[in-house]
């Protein structure tokens, strides 16, 4: 441990330059804008692969943006790991509510500020300087390690999943076990593996009654107003309680056994801590359950935006012409999204006026995952953490969704290991995201000392 140590405080300047440089290309999916940014950005990956991890290493052509693959020679009697990630970032807009440049790496409080700092690009770069460290320190690694990183994770991976439709493909992406850092520790100095996430459904609706915005004080109380539609409709989707409206939504969703209670439970939460972060008075939700069984275990609905009539300064005294929101769904494992998906249409339009014009659109679906907590690759992975940290990890339900992960996980039939290096306050998806530099190092000493845990598992 003294060695690796060492070797890491001695080429901190060279890890941080690396992240540094992946960090200020901006890789946004969602924006067309920078199409050119994802080429750059795979172009990166696969010349670090190649000319610092000594890697077979290559772009892989789709319909979307190009996958980056990479790998290790395999070694006889050695499993194989092959570690995931994603390298598109979300949006920065509002981009005047960053206190520095979105895609200009800044150092503040031991913290660095940028887009994608955390989500994914700190946690995958972490797991790279990693692999840098460990062959300085041993030459070669005693395992096979294959590397995809994709650049669709935030706006749903269509392309990584259609390319794992291809029989060739997985035998390309073959493994024992998929390694993944795209979630959290659960707390400052307290490391975590993630055993279970939520599936993500999204859909956009638009409603529209009269063919133009009407005078509020002509046609007012006469004709239907899209906006109060739209209100209407959402309203009706889940109750005070927080529970969802929509019909068989909770068929097929497992109960939480009291194991998982017991180990949830042991998770740390401070609702006055949260109250300051994110400036809330109290929680919300499902009155049987506690706050990490809501966010971890339980499925949510919730309105992502809504648009509509007149937004500029001052008033404007109108019946808009259209409403619009996205909305989206958490799901659990064993929900089943298609389901579902035709569940809300038909909620949506029973809830409808008839004189207002309904488009839903199904942007995307995945069903939730649960892994095993007595694996082969957990259990090393487990005394790695707790040898790094002194601490033994706590096993947590994630909330988020990674919709990839599940299919990788059934397509590849491989053990999933979920393990995090940052913080629930890191603002991922938000203004002036960051990863801690304690995080950083700790992710490439946890990475460094995997290789050797792995290769031993039989």
């Amino acid at each position: 441990m003294d060695k690796i140590q060492q070797y890491i405080d001695d080429n901190k300047d060279a890890f941080l330059k690396q992240w540094f440089e992946v960090l200020r290309i901006p890789s946004v999916s969602a924006q067309r804008e920078h199409k050119d940014d994802m080429k750059k950005t795979a172009s990166w990956l696969v010349s670090f692969l190649t000319e610092k991890l000594g890697m077979s290493a290559r772009t892989i052509s789709t319909d979307g943006n190009p996958l980056v693959y990479g790998e290790s020679p395999s070694v006889p009697n050695a499993p194989t790991v092959m570690l995931y990630g994603h390298y598109d970032v979300m949006p920065s807009e509002p981009d005047d509510a960053w206190f520095t440049p979105p895609f200009e790496p800044t150092i503040r409080d031991n913290k660095v500020f940028c887009r994608g700092a955390n989500d994914d690009k700190g946690q995958w770069c972490a797991h790279l300087c990693g692999m840098q460290a460990f062959l300085a320190l041993n030459g070669s690694f005693p395992l096979q390690i294959k590397v995809i990183l994709e650049g669709e994770e935030e706006v749903g991976s269509a392309s990584l999943s259609t390319f794992l439709d291809s029989e060739e493909n997985r035998k390309l992406l073959a493994c024992d076990a998929l390694l993944v850092s795209d979630t959290s520790a659960a707390g400052p100095g307290l490391p975590a593996i993630t055993y279970g996430l939520r599936g993500v459904m999204s859909f956009e609706v638009k409603l529209t009654g009269p063919n133009r915005d009407l005078h509020s004080g002509v046609y007012g109380g006469s004709v239907w107003n899209p906006a109060i539609a739209l209100a209407k409709l959402l309203a009706a989707m889940i109750d005070e309680d927080g529970k969802v409206q929509i019909p068989e939504f909770y068929d097929d969703v497992e109960p939480i056994t009291q194991l998982e209670r017991n180990a949830l439970a042991q998770n740390p939460y401070n609702a006055a801590e949260e109250k300051n972060q994110i400036g809330i008075e109290s929680s919300f939700g499902e009155k049987e359950y506690t706050v990490l069984e809501r966010r971890g275990a339980r499925p949510s609905f919730d309105v992502n935006g809504i648009t509509s009539g007149y937004q500029g300064e001052g008033g404007k005294t109108i019946i808009p012409s259209w409403a619009s929101a996205k909305f989206t769904f958490r799901t659990v494992p064993n929900m089943n999204p298609e389901k579902i998906r035709k569940n809300v249409e038909d909620f949506v339009k029973s809830h409808v006026p008839t004189d207002v014009k309904v488009e839903l659109e199904y942007q995307q679906g995945s069903g939730g995952m649960v892994a095993p907590l007595t694996g082969k690759f957990v259990v090393a992975a487990s005394k790695v953490l707790e040898n790094v940290y002194g601490v033994k990890p706590r096993f947590v339900r994630d909330g988020g969704s990674i919709p990839i992960v599940a299919k990788l996980r059934q397509k590849l039939n491989a053990e999933t290991v979920l393990m995090g290096f940052g913080l629930e306050d890191d603002a991922i998806h938000s203004p002036n995201e960051k990863f801690n530099l304690d995080s950083f190092f700790n992710g490439i000493k946890t990475d460094v000392l995997l290789w050797d845990a792995f290769s031993k598992v039989s």
